[in-house]
């Protein structure tokens, strides 16, 4: 029962489309293909039942929380958003806010769900955990953020079947949280509180997989899968066709800087990116291959979250996209250069190395990427131009071919998708596989203890 996308589409009409669809059973995988080559032993998966106000009633409230954001124009097409225009067959105004929406669509097609909580190998809470925390971080519960999840564990635990809780105590479920872990981590001890809710911090979620845009360094039950971008094939020629524009585009900029910010006065690395930038255009580009040395796109205020449009042509046309952090470490921005065939340049490891290891393997990071210590340019003096010019054209390309050879690792596409294109796993492939595989090694660990 896909939705439509309208280019406009009124708050009341979005939110009754999106409410038909958490009414489809888990077991419907929609009119798409099944794949007759489905294996799903030791990939069982069982959606458990919530009551409304766990998901479906988050969805109806989503203009209640205006310091934060009205929402409710991001919900069509499953929480992808609205398309960029009317003819687009993969582009949307994707919020990353709506990854629960997304992943729960998903989850409904996934081909190895089965109703039998005894037979799975994980079981999935369909919490929307980051929209029911917008009543503490915005709203009227602000000083009870330390109360966020204790519902939902007693529905879990006393008021459904507890045996399915019981069996592991937890440790075969798993739900998605489309923000921070730092957003989810303040200590219960705090009083006042600071900002931020304490649902991580709960020893009742202790064993409770969680998957979330970044995760702290420490805790066992978190990981970090990547931020949705706007870019949604749904088939495999939809996809083809855009790495094939990637794969020839012209890189006419050495490297791009697409953010806010960076206008301190005070050292940090965005500042010093700005000020290199700027002075740039007095460097001789003669010899280079290149027009310019450093383009700036300015998203501040954000300008450029929902309007894709303003930031992949300039990505485009850059050999590398530089991706420092921000208030934390991670960055949207990171999955968007992907996607434009950009190569990342990261300035601490705690921007995507230490985070998203599923995705992006840790050992693969020199093939497609560059990092320079945030310090050395700080404190140290040290250009990034001189940095990315010493690397010789043809290790540029080939790290180029590397970044497209992840992309369909970090993309999530769209729902109902083709056969072909499901024969390369996406974001959401790879963070259930990796789900699935914790879940088994930490139950097997569990059992000889």
């Amino acid at each position: 029962m896909p939705l439509s996308s309208p280019a406009k589409l009124s708050t009341a009409a979005t939110t009754t489309t999106l409410l038909l669809l958490l009414f489809l059973t888990t077991t419907t995988t929609t009119s798409q293909e099944s794949d007759p080559e489905s294996d799903c032993t030791n990939k069982w998966i069982h959606i458990r039942h919530l009551p409304s106000q766990f998901n479906l009633d988050l969805l109806k409230n989503c203009s209640q929380y205006p310091l934060f954001d009205n929402f409710c124009k991001y919900l069509p097409n499953h929480g992808l958003g609205q398309k960029t225009h009317n003819n687009s067959h993969s582009w949307y105004r994707t919020d990353p806010s709506m990854l629960e929406l997304i992943f729960h669509r998903r989850m409904l097609e996934y081909s190895c769900l089965t109703p039998d909580p005894n037979l799975a190998n994980a079981i999935y809470i369909p919490y929307f955990a980051g929209m029911d925390s917008l009543k503490y971080l915005f709203g009227p519960e602000v000083n009870s953020s330390f109360l966020h999840g204790l519902d939902l564990y007693h529905y879990l635990v006393h008021l459904d079947t507890p045996s399915i809780w019981q069996k592991n105590f937890g440790h075969d479920h798993f739900l998605v949280m489309s923000r921070s872990a730092w957003d989810f981590s303040q200590p219960l001890s705090n009083d006042p509180p600071i900002f931020g809710t304490s649902f991580l911090e709960l020893p009742e979620f202790y064993n409770v997989t969680a998957l979330t845009f970044e995760a702290r360094a420490y805790p066992w039950q978190e990981r970090a899968i990547p931020y949705p971008t706007s870019f949604h094939p749904p088939n495999l020629a939809f996809l083809d066709s855009w790495v094939n524009r990637v794969r020839k585009s012209r890189r006419s900029a050495l490297m791009l800087f697409a953010a806010g910010g960076g206008i301190s006065a005070n050292p940090n690395i965005r500042r010093s990116i700005r000020l290199e930038c700027d002075n740039s255009t007095g460097i001789s580009v003669n010899g280079t291959g290149y027009n310019k040395l450093c383009d700036f796109v300015d998203c501040s205020n954000g300008i450029c979250e929902h309007d894709p449009i303003r930031f992949m042509g300039p990505m485009l046309q850059a050999s590398f996209c530089l991706q420092p952090p921000g208030d934390t470490p991670t960055r949207r921005s990171t999955f968007d250069g992907i996607i434009a065939g950009c190569i990342p340049v990261f300035f601490e490891e705690l921007t995507a190395k230490k985070q998203y290891g599923w995705h992006l393997p840790e050992e693969k990071y020199e093939e497609f990427s560059v990092l320079i210590p945030k310090e050395d340019v700080v404190f140290k003096g040290l250009r990034i131009l001189d940095v990315l010019m010493s690397i010789p054209r043809g290790e540029v390309r080939r790290m180029r071919e590397k970044v497209i050879e992840m992309m369909p690792r970090i993309m999530y596409r769209k729902h109902g998708s083709s056969l072909g294109l499901r024969s390369k796993k996406d974001a959401f492939d790879i963070a259930v596989e990796g789900t699935l595989q914790r879940i088994k090694s930490r139950i097997e660990e569990l059992a000889a203890q």
